[in-house]
């Protein structure tokens, strides 16, 4: 059977961490299933959504400031440990990324060590760019850790991760989590899950 969703994201993202957390939600409701493909959201913003990094750079910045409030309020109703943020960000989520896609093909895997490096980042404040930090948590979600390192460097992994990230650009998406339904229908983080169920139940 053919997923319906496609939900492209990278393990940095804290709104993703929640989206991660509340997609099975929708899919249970609906019947429908979802495909995990990572990318690299840095990839993304330098090609098409730069003004992220300003932002940032906004000390001043109402909205942002505000969002980390939303931020923990959205955590605190998922109930999703969200210590954010914290002495590694903004982190860089490469290393992660390439563990993620060496897991691809293996969906119950990439989900299982997505959910354990999420809670590794933003529960236990763990460096997401340290390769043995991502060994170890693989291995204590019951994964061949040393085995997905091994294969996260290797030239195949590196441009799955190119292409994927390419791929979610072209389609138009702008940033992470990027979700589609039915191929086209795009939407972008997880306060627009409630529209993705809607989607699913037309």
């Amino acid at each position: 059977m053919t997923a319906r969703v496609e939900f492209f994201f990278d393990l940095s993202s804290p709104w993703t961490c929640l989206a991660f957390h509340n997609l099975p939600g929708p899919l249970e409701r609906t019947g429908a299933t979802a495909m995990y493909r990572p990318i690299l959201v840095g990839g993304v913003f330098n090609a098409v959504n730069p003004a992220v990094y300003a932002a940032r750079e906004q000390a001043d910045n109402r909205r942002l400031q505000h969002s980390w409030k939303v931020l923990k309020d959205w955590a605190l109703l998922a109930g999703v440990p969200m210590n954010f943020p914290s002495q590694w960000h903004p982190a860089k989520s490469i290393a992660a990324m390439r563990f993620c896609c060496a897991l691809e093909d293996d969906q119950a895997a990439l989900i299982a060590f997505a959910r354990a490096a999420f809670a590794s980042y933003f529960g236990a404040q763990e460096n997401l760019d340290d390769p043995d930090v991502l060994e170890r948590v693989a291995t204590e979600a019951g994964l061949d850790g040393a085995a997905i390192r091994t294969a996260a460097a290797t030239d195949p992994v590196k441009a799955r991760l190119r292409a994927n990230t390419e791929e979610v650009i072209a389609r138009g998406g702008y940033g992470s989590p990027t979700i589609f339904v039915d191929g086209d229908d795009m939407y972008f983080g997880n306060d627009q899950l409630p529209l993705v169920e809607t989607a699913l139940k037309r």
